[in-house]
C-alpha cells in the first residue's frame, strides 16, 4: 500500500492540484469504456443500449448466476472505467454473479441527469430476471456517490430498494465542505480537493452541487437497503463516510463500514494485500446466496 501510495503522490494528485492542471484533466480525450481482452477470455460480455450509452453485461461461461450487480464504476466523473475496474468485476463473475456496467457519459460533455435516467433503466432491466433481493448496486468513488444517490430516489420512482447497496470510498460531498477534509487530505496521496471541486461543478450542469443527485450525503437516508462502505484512512472522502455512516445508525437503517488503516482511496481495486483482502470479503457479501 505504501508503494502504490508513493506512485499516486508523483504521478496522480499533481494532475488535479490546481485549477489549470484540472481543467486540462477535465477536458482531455476520454478512454475506452470496453472490457479487456481478459475479460471478454474468461467470462461471457455482451452489450445493449439504454438512453443512448452502451452497458456491458458480463456473466460467467457457463451461463449461470445467482446475484446480479449494477456497478458504477469511479473516475470523478471525468474519467473512464479502468481495467482495475475490470479486474474487480471479474472476481464477482468468478464468484456466480452477472454484473452489468453502464458506461454513463463523462464530464463535460454529460451530466449527472442523463446518469440517473440511464441507471434508472439499467435497474428497470434488472428487475426484469432478478428479484431485487438478488440485485446489489454498487460503485465505488464517484460511481459509488452516483449508487448513493440513485437509492436515494428508488422509492420516488414507486421501485423497490435492491437488496443492498456496496459503496467503496464514495464521493458523497461535491462541494467537500466538511471541515475535516483539510486535514485528511494532507494524508492523501492521490485525491486532490481543487480538481474535485472543478469536476463536480462540470458534472453537475444545471444542478446545484447541494442538489442529492450530485451530493447525496444531502439525500435522505431513511429507507435505505442495508449498506456496506469500505473506505481507508489516507482517503479524503473518509470524514464524509464517517459522517453518512453515522447518519444511517441515527436514522435506524442498517450500515457496515470497514475502515482500513494506512489504506488510500479506492484500495479494494488497487493490487495490494490491504486490496485482496477487501476483495474477497465484498465479493463474499454479494455472492452468499444467503443475502447481505
Amino acid at each position: 500500500m505504501r508503494l502504490v501510495a508513493g506512485v499516486m503522490r508523483l504521478t496522480r494528485k499533481r494532475q488535479m492540484s490546481t485549477p489549470a492542471r484540472a481543467q486540462r484533466r477535465i477536458h482531455a480525450p476520454k478512454g475506452s469504456a470496453e472490457p479487456t481482452p481478459a475479460i471478454r477470455d474468461r467470462h461471457t460480455v455482451t452489450q445493449y443500449r439504454e438512453h443512448g450509452f452502451d452497458v456491458h453485461r458480463i456473466v460467467p461461461k457457463d451461463g449461470r448466476f445467482t446475484r446480479s450487480v449494477l456497478y458504477l464504476h469511479g473516475g470523478a466523473y471525468i474519467a473512464e472505467i479502468a481495467p482495475q475496474h475490470y479486474g474487480f468485476i471479474s472476481r464477482l463473475v468468478d464468484a456466480g454473479v452477472r454484473v452489468d456496467v453502464p458506461a454513463y457519459g463523462l464530464a463535460p460533455q454529460h451530466t449527472a441527469v442523463q446518469a440517473y435516467d440511464l441507471v434508472e433503466s439499467v435497474y428497470r432491466r434488472l428487475l426484469t430476471d432478478a428479484t431485487p433481493s438478488e440485485i446489489t448496486v454498487m460503485g465505488d468513488s464517484a460511481g459509488a456517490g452516483i449508487a448513493l444517490g440513485f437509492v436515494q430516489q428508488v422509492a420516488a420512482l414507486d421501485l423497490p430498494q435492491p437488496g443492498q447497496v456496496v459503496l467503496v470510498s464514495p464521493w458523497l460531498d461535491a462541494e467537500l465542505s466538511n471541515p475535516e477534509i483539510a486535514g485528511v487530505e494532507k494524508r492523501d496521496p492521490w485525491l486532490s480537493s481543487v480538481g474535485l471541486r472543478a469536476a463536480a461543478r462540470a458534472w453537475a450542469g444545471d444542478l446545484p452541487l447541494d442538489d442529492p443527485r450530485v451530493s447525496p450525503i444531502r439525500g435522505s437516508v431513511r429507507g435505505l437497503p442495508p449498506v456496506e462502505i469500505w473506505c481507508g484512512t489516507r482517503d479524503l472522502f473518509l470524514p464524509d463516510v464517517l459522517a453518512l455512516t453515522r447518519g444511517i445508525r441515527a436514522g435506524g437503517g442498517q450500515v457496515r463500514l470497514t475502515q482500513c488503516e494506512g489504506a488510500i482511496h479506492v484500495y479494494p481495486v488497487l493490487p495490494t494485500p490491504e486490496g485482496k483482502v477487501a476483495t474477497r470479503e465484498i465479493v463474499a457479501s454479494i455472492a452468499d446466496p444467503r443475502g447481505p
